[in-house]
């Protein structure tokens, strides 16, 4: 009993460090994750302020560039103006007029802006406001040919000229539709300028690109950050998705995507205009959702690792038990022998001395018993034959046995049945369980009571029934009364039981258990086995 008690505390006591232990390692895995997940929080708090600054940056070039684009308009029209009204004035100048003061200060006023003049087949007739292009074309020619005549220098002035003014032609053409003017009598001229805007409106492209980019770049933000956590951005009034990273993000799944986001954090507001605003859905990692659940992987794994070495070294330890079992019984088999062999020859000198009949025959039931034992140790470790057994027989045979063993006061109770019952078994050792569970009732009754015998055939199986009317099991030993060890006797090993389990389900591959018990009642054990 204290050795079973001990391994019972031993149990206990460890299951109670591991316990310890286990709740410890989770409590520091979560405040690690708790942790990890806190960090994650700022990393996207902080990128939620890089894209309100980002979005403010971007509204504020918008806005700049609005303002620029419409200015460029405005002195683009202005500029075509002032073609018109002095291509207007040179048509003027070409009609007989009484006063051309108004029409040559326009043409004066206007003097500012790069224009050639062309017939309808766009042959050069003149040129104004290109004065610097001709300076810089006769720096070239003297810087070139130094030395050479005027006439060379001229001609040469002339053809670059020429080239240059044409090249004009084609580049302004393409920036600025000519304007026609009338002469007189059906003769027309082309005007074609370049406005004082142009290099203006190539820094508003320049600016127009790079808002685009900077939009792009907004929006990249959430489509190819990888290292970003799943996040959802859209048009607070609309509740359009602007941009999102979530992969099974469709256009009809964006609401209940949303609901499922804003059950996990706040949503951060960002404002994308003077009266537009954005919200931003998100959740944690993927890798903050698998470091949760780690420490129960890593302690499933472990445990699964410890349960499979327990199974490991407890079938080992089971081998070593069953070789001792075995070892021991076969031991106790052949010290029997010879005191048994004793037994026979004396109690053979006492009938040939004349001793009481009755006594010897007496001793000759007890000396057979002994060889029964002695036979029962000899076939543990070894194949049971089982054979074909009426196991009402063998009841009455082991309670008539018992009768003249135990204590007057114990009543043996049992009702043959009305038709046969067979089952497979190995007699000397179904006898040895049916004795060991009887005899453990009686030691439960202290010397008085009753004990029941009850058999019957249910289908494929016999069933038999041993009833006691003891001191009864307490419900917390019900499931440890066949362990080795468990005892209730001062003096005992606790293997009784243990054997019975052995023989009856390693042996004969049955059951036997605890059918019912109550303290001060009494206790029903079964014993099922094949028929």
């Amino acid at each position: 009993m204290n050795l079973y008690h001990k391994k019972q505390r031993w149990k206990l006591a460890l299951l109670g460090v591991a316990t310890v232990m286990v709740a410890a390692s989770l409590w520091f895995s979560f405040q690690i994750v708790q942790k990890v997940q806190d960090k994650e929080v700022d990393r996207v708090q902080q990128w939620a302020d890089a894209v309100k600054r980002k979005s403010e940056l971007v509204n504020l070039t918008n806005t700049a560039f609005n303002e620029l684009s419409a200015s460029l308009e405005k002195m683009q029209e202005r500029d075509r103006q002032k073609a018109e009204m002095w291509s207007l004035a040179i048509n003027e100048i070409n009609k007989p007029l009484d006063d051309y003061s108004f029409v040559i200060k326009v043409v004066q006023e206007n003097g500012g802006i790069p224009m050639i003049l062309t017939d309808m087949e766009e042959n050069i007739v003149s040129y104004h406001n290109i004065d610097h292009v001709v300076d810089d074309i006769k720096n070239q020619v003297e810087i070139e040919r130094p030395n050479g005549s005027e006439e060379l220098k001229d001609s040469l002035i002339n053809q670059i000229k020429t080239d240059s003014l044409k090249s004009f032609l084609a580049f302004w053409r393409t920036k600025r539709e000519p304007i026609e003017i009338d002469l007189y009598e059906g003769e027309k001229q082309k005007v074609f300028y370049f406005d004082s805007t142009y290099y203006r409106t190539i820094k508003l492209e320049e600016l127009q690109r790079n808002r685009d980019s900077l939009s792009q770049a907004f929006t990249d933000e959430l489509i190819e950050n990888e290292n970003l956590v799943p996040v959802m951005f859209i048009d607070k009034g609309t509740r359009e998705v602007i941009a999102t990273n979530i992969p099974e993000y469709d256009s009809t799944n964006s609401e209940s995507i949303i609901e499922g986001l804003a059950t996990q954090n706040d949503p951060i507001e960002v404002r994308l205009g003077d009266q537009d605003e954005g919200v931003i859905y998100f959740e944690y990692s993927a890798e903050i959702t698998q470091m949760k659940y780690f420490p129960f992987v890593q302690f499933f794994i472990i445990g699964l690792f410890v349960l499979i070495g327990y199974i490991v070294f407890s079938t080992f330890r089971k081998a070593e038990q069953d070789q001792v079992w075995v070892g021991m019984a076969k031991e106790t088999a052949h010290q029997l022998g010879t005191p048994i062999s004793s037994l026979m020859a004396w109690n053979q000198l006492l009938e040939a001395q004349g001793v009481d009949a009755s006594i010897t025959k007496e001793i000759d039931k007890d000396i057979e018993r002994l060889s029964m034992v002695t036979n029962r140790f000899s076939k543990i470790g070894s194949e049971a034959v089982l054979e074909e057994e009426n196991m009402g027989l063998i009841l009455e045979e082991i309670i008539g046995y018992l009768r003249k063993r135990i204590s007057a006061k114990i009543n043996l109770n049992y009702a043959p049945p009305q038709q046969i019952v067979t089952a497979m078994v190995n007699r000397s050792l179904i006898e040895w369980v049916i004795e060991n569970i009887a005899k453990n009732a009686v030691d439960a009754m202290e010397g008085s009571g009753d004990i029941t015998f009850e058999i019957q055939q249910i289908e494929d199986h016999v069933q038999i029934d041993i009833i006691d009317t003891g001191k009864g099991i307490p419900s917390t030993k019900l499931k440890t009364v066949f362990q080795p060890g468990y005892t209730t006797k001062k003096r005992g090993w606790g293997l009784g039981l243990s054997l019975v389990k052995r023989i009856v389900e390693d042996f004969h591959k049955g059951k036997v258990f605890v059918l019912k018990s109550e303290p001060e009642v009494g206790t029903t054990f079964r014993i099922n086995l094949k028929v």
